[in-house]
């Protein structure tokens, strides 16, 4: 595997950008099309717009950072690593079903909730399951790149994601809600079908099975031990009474190193197995202590772990719906959330002052979910008595790893920055949709293609796009499907897109090749393509 293999690529990717914007001119949409000429971008700008994606986006990447920091805590606490055991225990012989449940969950929070951020949070739990279940690391990246590009090609309620588009072709926020959920359930069952079928394909040797090794080891230990004894009779050969002592204590060495050698068995058996039995598993990422945290033989407590993770995607799910105007227009958390921040004490409002500035659930965004992540990883330290040094130096290692990821987030950005200031891809929207003359699938879907590869924030992609088509396809009876559309592409793109932060930020961090990817995911991305424009064909004869 080639080294920054996910870095080089989107490297690749920003310096074509860079030659589009001397080639294509570039050109605006503000009530009317208006051409600006060539914009080109410069060797200042190319250092510079970084930076700029820094100041707008950075807090994406002090996110993946914050994420980090919390599991190299988790991975300083032996229950953690207990508590996926128990998982994987319970998960034995079911993990089939097991990665289906996963793809269906992650799925469904993206398309209601709009959370494909917000679940970087639940990343690495997920892989570190899936490795420990027997699967490889493309599996992994099927169960979280596929299911939440099947929850943003089936969008339904996340407001966050749609919001432009809706707004941009004036649609309601629940149009043509039931073509979404069918969308949405087709990508899951897509997305979880192709993943059994590369495990059938490519994986099936791999199986976790027992290994009975009580007898063999012991034997093995008593052998070296046997040749300890014999060179330290060796050495005492001149006294008969030190050779009987020697066998004595060889002999209580013997009884000895079955006990030590049990021990030692279960110190260095990464599945901490009872009944000394071991798990073989082939071509897995066992030895990458990035994915799974180092075995354990000691009993620990797991509810507070199970407790935490379950209170966070808790908050996570309320505090991400569209409770607001632009969703189920439901008041009760802004008018909570107001009640509490003006409570008076003694005429002073204590609570607002000491909660700062708190937005109510359906208005969160990443920097919201800090103080819940934190707080978490606090609580959990205190319960198993980590000490403040252990805290900080895992803290400390585990955003040390989350740096390349970060990096990533802020390179793909960057290309946002560029194809924002120099807005050449406008130029392509109109060529295409000139092509036909009002509505048409095929121009509607390129024109979605393209704008899902040249923007990687879903609001982007409909701001740069929907407005311009809609002053071309003046017929709003076609807009409905025209929504479904740009959604369901923008969804398909960040599959495969080498400017989708959630593919490039988790083949980073799982350490898979762009091409490798490429080369596993396109019949799914096949799959998916003909299903959807079956569905446009559908809608647009009804």
């Amino acid at each position: 595997m080639k080294k920054h293999n996910t870095v080089k690529v989107v490297l690749i990717t920003l310096l074509v950008f860079v030659l589009l914007t001397w080639i294509l001119p570039a050109a605006y949409f503000s009530g009317q099309y208006v051409e600006q000429g060539r914009v080109q971008m410069g060797l200042f700008d190319l250092l510079n717009y970084p930076l700029t994606a820094l100041s707008y986006f950075g807090y994406i990447a002090f996110y993946i950072i914050v994420v980090g920091g919390f599991y190299g805590v988790l991975y300083k606490i032996p229950a953690y690593r207990t508590f996926l055991d128990k998982i994987v225990e319970i998960a034995k012989g079911k993990e089939k079903i097991v990665l289906s449940v996963i793809v269906a969950l992650l799925a469904a929070a993206v398309s209601i909730c709009g959370l494909q951020m917000g679940l970087i949070l639940f990343i690495p739990f997920v892989v570190s399951l899936v490795l420990m279940m027997g699967y490889d690391k493309i599996v992994a990246a099927f169960v979280t790149v596929g299911s939440m590009a099947a929850g943003l090609i089936g969008t339904t309620y996340a407001s966050s994601n749609i919001s432009m588009l809706t707004t941009s072709l004036n649609l309601d926020f629940d149009y043509e809600i039931g073509v979404r959920f069918v969308l949405l359930l087709v990508g899951i069952i897509l997305v979880i079908f192709n993943t059994l079928m590369y495990i059938k394909k490519y994986m099936v040797n791999v199986k976790i099975e027992k290994k009975t090794i009580k007898k063999s080891e012991e034997k093995a230990e008593e052998i070296v031990e046997e040749k300890k004894a014999e060179k330290t009779v060796a050495k005492s050969n001149n006294s008969s009474k030190t050779k009987s002592s020697s066998s004595k204590k060889t002999n209580s060495s013997k009884k000895s190193s079955s006990t030590k050698s049990s021990k030692s068995r279960k110190s260095d058996n990464k599945a901490a197995l009872k009944d000394e039995d071991i798990i073989v598993v082939k071509e897995t990422a066992y030895d990458d202590e990035v994915f799974i945290p180092e075995s354990v033989n000691s009993k620990h407590s797991v509810w507070p772990f199970a407790a935490g993770f379950i209170l966070l995607l808790v908050i996570m799910v309320l505090a991400f719906i569209s409770w607001g105007d632009t969703g189920f227009n439901v008041k009760i958390f802004d008018d909570a959330t107001k009640a509490v921040t003006e409570y008076k004490l003694f005429k002073f409002e204590i609570f607002g002052k000491l909660l700062g500035t708190v937005n109510s659930f359906g208005n969160w965004n990443l920097i919201d979910l800090f103080l819940p992540i934190v707080s978490v990883m606090l609580l959990l330290c205190v319960i198993y008595k980590v000490n403040i040094n252990d805290m900080f130096d895992g803290f400390a290692e585990g955003a040390k790893k989350a740096l390349y990821p970060a990096f990533i987030s802020i390179l793909v950005y960057t290309v946002l920055v560029l194809t924002t200031y120099h807005p050449f891809q406008l130029v392509i929207y109109k060529a295409v949709l000139g092509m036909t003359k009002g509505f048409n699938i095929a121009t509607t879907s390129i024109v979605a293609i393209l704008a899902g590869l040249f923007n990687v924030d879903a609001a982007y992609v409909f701001q740069s796009s929907v407005p311009y088509f809609a002053s071309v396809v003046t017929n709003a009876d076609n807009y409905s499907i025209a929504g479904i559309i740009f959604q369901a592409m923008y969804g398909l793109v960040v599959l495969v897109a080498p400017t989708s932060l959630i593919l490039m930020g988790i083949l980073s961090y799982l350490k898979v090749s762009y091409g490798e990817w490429l080369k596993r995911i396109w019949k799914l991305l096949l799959e998916l393509f003909v299903v959807l424009l079956i569905v446009f064909m559908i809608l647009a004869v009804i």
